[in-house]
């Protein structure tokens, strides 16, 4: 009896769109009636038509999840298409130009292909520390609008679509005879990127640019007090003396319009091997962070600070004594430079091996860098894990030997492995931060802790009973 439906008159007011005139209906006339009540039928059902229209369009949108899989889709569909072009555009040039123009190409866009998968890296670094519980805002003094590792990783998927596509344009327009237009390529796109840093207006991440901008301008000029966030990220930059290397020369060649010629393979043309701002450019990241430990050991008269600074000056031999091959005799580089310099870059590739394990990391932290307040696949494989240890330390100590390699500026021209090397020590650093920031979170958590302690000490011995007798 309470369950059944109720049909409410065809009159009643509340079947009627809110706002309209009521109707008045002649009981006496039957077919009036009829006629009358099929006009309102119709009436209520164009109504729930129209409210029901916002639900129905709504239920066709595609979910967020189908969305995601065709933007990926779409991703590696561009991804093959600059490929295929690049592939056959290569091949359609002389075999003698071939390796030659690759190396150009290579040497103009490796620098933003790395920086690219430092950023794609940088985000999977946020996105464990957004799953631990380690809050890196607060060790980095960042802001409530900092970027998430969701909008680093959208900045880097940008970056892998731009820079490929300009390589993959630079290598079309050469092979085809427009030489003008592919030697604007590389141009626009280091003006561009250049041009977004320092745009001053309130798009694309101001505060993030600022923020970066202005790190770097107190590394360069280490004036101030040195933060957490001035010497983490002149570390990196430490790891990315090679971008800087590469930087250095295609800037070169971009202003002395060398860009899609062969006239800069000449050694001693200005841009050439034996330019001196390629050892420069590469020392220069070791240089300042060199500044920061003596400012530091000013700052807190600590002494390990200045062990710090002696680490970053043994790169400095490495650097320049590889540098001198080509300003020696052969003999002379063989017999007595070569020997040094391999003995310059196992000293630094030790020193800064034992710097990382016993001063940058805390080993107790290395079963506590993936304790993780939301339970993930990653936390579970990683957690606790003794392997993890062993691998970070193993591979940290094999790549700090062949970082020699990447430190050579006499080795350069092998620019495949020079890139690989380069890549595999970014991966170093992407593990390095992982236990370097968990190990400042840990000294700042036993702060307030240490503190406390103190004052129930103090306590405990105010308010313990007195022995004597008076």
């Amino acid at each position: 009896m309470f369950g059944g439906q109720v049909i409410p008159p065809s009159n009643s007011p509340h079947l009627r769109k809110s706002g309209s005139r009521p109707v008045v209906f002649d009981l006496d006339k039957a077919e009036g009636n009829v006629e009358m009540e099929a006009l309102l039928h119709s009436a209520e059902l164009n109504d729930l038509k129209i409210a029901s229209l916002p639900i129905n369009t709504a239920a066709i949108m595609p979910s967020p999840i189908l969305l995601w899989r065709f933007k990926v889709l779409l991703f590696f569909l561009w991804g093959f298409i600059c490929c295929k072009v690049g592939w056959d555009s290569v091949m359609r040039m002389s075999v003698n130009l071939r390796d030659l123009f690759l190396y150009e190409a290579f040497l103009y866009y490796n620098p933003l292909l790395l920086v690219t998968m430092m950023v794609w890296l940088w985000g999977v670094n946020l996105w464990v520390f957004a799953q631990s519980t380690i809050s890196y805002a607060k060790i980095f003094d960042l802001d409530q609008n900092h970027l998430t590792h969701r909008e680093i990783w959208k900045a880097a998927t940008w970056m892998t679509i731009i820079v490929p596509t300009s390589m993959t344009a630079y290598l079309y327009l050469y092979s085809h005879g427009e030489v003008s237009l592919a030697a604007s390529q590389p141009v626009l796109l280091y003006c561009a990127v250049t041009l977004v840093l320092i745009f001053p207006f309130d798009i694309f991440y101001l505060s993030s640019r600022y923020y970066l901008l202005r790190t770097l301008w107190r590394i360069v000029f280490p004036l101030q007090a040195i933060t957490f966030a001035d010497f983490f990220v002149a570390d990196i930059l430490t790891s990315m003396s090679k971008v800087f290397s590469d930087v250095e020369r295609s800037v070169c060649r971009m202003v002395h319009r060398q860009v899609a010629t062969i006239a800069w393979f000449e050694a001693d043309s200005v841009c050439g091997s034996h330019s001196i701002g390629i050892p420069v450019a590469l020392v220069l990241p070791y240089i300042f962070r060199l500044f920061q430990c003596l400012r530091q050991y000013k700052d807190t008269k600590e002494k390990t600070t200045l062990l710090n600074a002696l680490k970053y000056s043994t790169a400095v031999p490495v650097i320049f004594l590889s540098a001198l091959k080509y300003h020696v005799l052969l003999d002379r580089w063989t017999s007595f430079y070569r020997p040094l310099w391999l003995l310059s870059g196992v000293i630094n590739s030790l020193y800064s091996f034992y710097w990382d394990v016993t001063r940058d990391w805390d080993l107790s932290s290395f079963s506590r860098i993936f304790k993780s307040n939301k339970p993930s696949l990653c936390s579970h494989l990683l957690y606790g894990r003794q392997w993890v240890l062993f691998w970070v330390i193993g591979s940290n100590f094999i790549l700090r030997l062949a970082w020699t390699y990447k430190l050579s500026a006499h080795l350069r021209h092998n620019y495949l492995t020079v890139f690989t090397i380069t890549a595999l020590e970014m991966f170093r650093r992407f593990q390095w931060v992982f236990f370097r920031v968990e190990n400042e979170w840990n000294k700042m958590s036993s702060k307030p802790n240490l503190q406390v302690s103190e004052i129930s000490s103090e306590e405990d011995k105010l308010l313990a009973p007195n022995d004597h007798n008076i």
